[in-house]
């Protein structure tokens, strides 16, 4: 595993303490009661019909070992935003090189497709669109850095997914045909952070539809797929994936929220400033959602990994450090990698003008 030792900190011993008490076990009332007897001479009764059997999902093709990350980093604010370079800098070539050197291992790769998409059949991505995607697909895999292309903002689709299906599932199709012929270390993520009216009652059926097109020409691809409600962690509790033996499950993290997002100017309204992070409720929080991961993978059965985590870069720099390093030291005890938002772009790990890299917060997360 890529994460270092992380040493004995106050805070981890709080988190280990907060781990504990989650864990504790609940009793059960293990008593039965026999069937009452039929009276001599009554007649037996009628014998019930066994239930019909229910279909046993396929059983997964991955493990938690296939859902090991390395050091992740999300490629933020670049294809995802309206146009490339409208939230930020243009992603630079040199860019995937000096991530691979620094020591990651995968990158998390947003991409607006719908934005660039007919709105009518038959739902046609623009060629130069998919062009630039490829091209950044297949540098990262040049690096030898594993690739989750990932289907992000496509808001329509939060607000009506009726009227939208159609349209995603041929976004799916077009995606899975461009990149057919990459190999196992490309990822497809159907859905960045499903919400709104798209809930997790809608997103099985809707994810089992561009599964069935992306099969046609990727039948053993690694897909990626997230829940209702942003795909925070309480998510998982309802979360039904499709039958399918190559997915794999995901979630995101930003919480205390009043935290991570503190002063953050997309927010409305911006929230105060000031928080800190590391008391005994904060590892007492971050125990119990990571005991609700271990929850899913138990129940599931599926792998599962932590696409996004961070804090604004307007957080003094020492609490976003304490803040990644307990984050994914909590979720690496349970087998969990994750991947950090983002790059450059609004919780940077490296600094755009100077070329400069965080290295706090890179020890923090184990690089």
């Amino acid at each position: 595993m890529w994460r270092k030792s992380a040493g004995k900190r106050s805070f981890a011993m709080l988190l280990g303490t907060a781990m504990a008490l989650s864990l504790a076990a609940c009793g059960g009332d293990s008593s039965g009661s026999s069937p009452a007897p039929v009276a001599t001479g009554a007649p037996a009764p009628a014998p019930t019909p066994p239930p019909s059997p229910t279909p046993s999902p396929t059983p997964s093709a991955l493990t938690q070992a296939d859902a090991e990350l390395g050091a992740c980093v999300n490629l933020a604010n670049y294809l995802e935003a309206p146009n490339e370079g409208e939230w930020g800098p243009a992603l630079r070539d040199s860019d995937i090189v000096d991530i691979a050197a620094k020591g990651f291992t995968t990158v998390r790769f947003p991409a607006r497709f719908a934005g660039h998409q007919q709105l009518t059949a038959p739902y046609t991505i623009d060629p130069a669109f998919l062009d630039r995607a490829e091209h950044i697909v297949d540098l990262a895999r040049a690096e030898g850095l594993r690739v989750i292309l990932d289907n992000h903002n496509y808001d329509e689709l939060m607000a009506n997914p009726a009227a939208e299906h159609d349209r995603f599932v041929a976004l799916w199709k077009q995606v899975a045909e461009r990149f057919e012929d990459k190999d196992a270390d490309v990822w497809f993520e159907l859905m960045n952070e499903p919400y709104g009216n798209l809930t997790n009652a809608q997103l099985t059926g809707l994810y089992a539809d561009a599964l069935a097109e992306i099969r046609l020409t990727n039948p053993t691809r690694a897909v990626v797929v997230g829940g209702q409600s942003y795909s925070g962690i309480n998510s998982l509790a309802t979360f039904e994936v499709p039958d399918d033996p190559n997915l794999i499950a995901t979630f995101h993290y930003y919480d205390p929220f009043n935290f991570t997002h503190q002063g953050a100017p997309w927010i409305d309204p911006v929230m105060p400033t000031g928080v800190t992070y590391g008391s005994a409720a904060d590892a007492s929080q971050l125990a119990a959602d990571v005991q609700k991961a271990r929850d899913y993978m138990a129940r599931t059965g599926r792998p599962l990994f932590l696409g996004e985590y961070g804090v604004y870069e307007g957080v003094p720099l020492a609490q976003r450090a304490a803040y990644y390093e307990a984050v994914t030291d909590a979720f690496h005890a349970a087998d969990i990698d994750g991947c950090v938002w983002g790059y450059q772009n609004t919780m940077p790990f490296r600094d755009y003008a100077t070329g400069d890299w965080y290295e706090t917060l890179l020890d923090a997360i184990g690089l």
